[in-house]
């Protein structure tokens, strides 16, 4: 079954993946770049652990190892070194991110990975895993899909890492697919989207979606949309923040999102997804998508979770739902 290395093993969500990896009776070790808190966690887990940063040839570090997950943020900072790190190394990589830049890299990169028999699979958490299942299932719905919109909804307040990371998606700046090209659209304009309580405003936004969901439906035009809601988008030094929300914040607020496809003819559908709190469905859906992997469920090259583990992905993972709204 091979070792699964789970790097940012000590950060809010990665110390989670872990813990779901030990319970699950997984092979994996753990890394990042601070010794004591991996030491620690290691001591605690039971399982080894490795002490490397991304500045020297990472692969040196990769022995052994057949599966790199990695929940090291912002991963602007760590997925290019590492997805280079596992093609030299011949390792299959995940990681849990939205940040759009991450999946063009990992685009560009599908063609050498083929090559050398890895994979790259990015989001394998909330978001891009469970949108990516809802955008395969709306798509079915309609003859012909053309176009399709996908709303997320972040509910409550935000880790330090997702905060992060948001900064890196705003950063890349106003995107969408057109015709199969990612192109700047400045001119896309906030709209309503009905998450179960009734219409709310959600601001376009670049999340991996523009990427996976062309991918994994084929929908030459793509827009992304986010209604933040609670507390705002946190402002001041991030780095600040606390690690993230506990087990009742997490309990009070649940994910969704919403996804609407027309089809050439006209008609549209329109589907949403619910599911556990995405900082609770993340380390559960990862590891599971790893676990896939370690037993040979794999593609080399570039892929996406809905095209790898089929459409229903998401919703083998406790606590999601995806209710269909009538065709028009």
């Amino acid at each position: 079954m091979g070792t699964l290395l789970i790097y940012g093993a000590t950060g809010y969500t990665g110390r989670m993946a872990a813990e779901r990896a030990k319970v699950l009776g997984l092979n994996f070790e753990i890394a990042g770049r601070d010794a004591e808190p991996l030491k620690a966690l290691s001591i605690q887990l039971g399982v080894p652990y490795r002490v490397f940063t991304l500045n020297e040839r990472p692969e040196r570090y990769l022995d052994s190892i057949s599966v790199l997950l990695n929940f090291a943020g912002p991963f602007a900072q760590t997925a290019e070194a590492l997805m280079n790190a596992c093609i030299n190394a011949g390792v299959d990589y995940l990681d849990i991110t939205a940040e759009i830049n991450v999946y063009r890299f990992a685009e560009r990169l599908g063609a050498e990975a083929a090559k050398s028999d890895v994979m790259l699979l990015p989001g394998v958490g909330w978001d891009v895993a469970t949108t990516d299942s809802l955008a395969v299932h709306v798509a079915a719905r309609v003859a012909k899909p053309h176009a399709l919109s996908i709303a997320l909804q972040v509910p409550g307040s935000m880790s330090r890492g997702s905060a992060k990371s948001v900064s890196e998606i705003i950063g890349a700046g106003p995107l969408s697919r057109v015709d199969g090209e990612l192109v700047s659209t400045p001119e896309t304009q906030p709209r309503d989207f009905d998450f179960g309580d009734g219409p709310v405003l959600c601001a376009p936004l670049p999340f991996g979606d523009l990427v996976t969901a062309w991918h994994s439906t084929g929908i030459a035009n793509i827009a992304m949309y986010v209604h933040i809601s609670g507390e705002a988008f946190p402002e001041g030094d991030l780095a600040q923040l606390a690690d993230g929300p506990d087990v009742a914040h997490r309990d009070a607020h649940k994910a969704r999102a919403v996804a609407e496809v027309v089809g050439a003819y006209g008609e549209m559908a329109r589907s949403r997804i619910e599911t556990v709190n995405g900082y609770s469905f993340t380390p559960v859906a990862a590891v599971e998508a790893a676990r896939r992997v370690m037993e040979g469920e794999r593609q080399a090259g570039f892929e996406t979770a809905a095209r790898l583990f089929g459409g229903g992905f998401a919703e083998t993972i406790a606590g999601t739902t995806i209710t269909d709204e009538a065709v028009v």
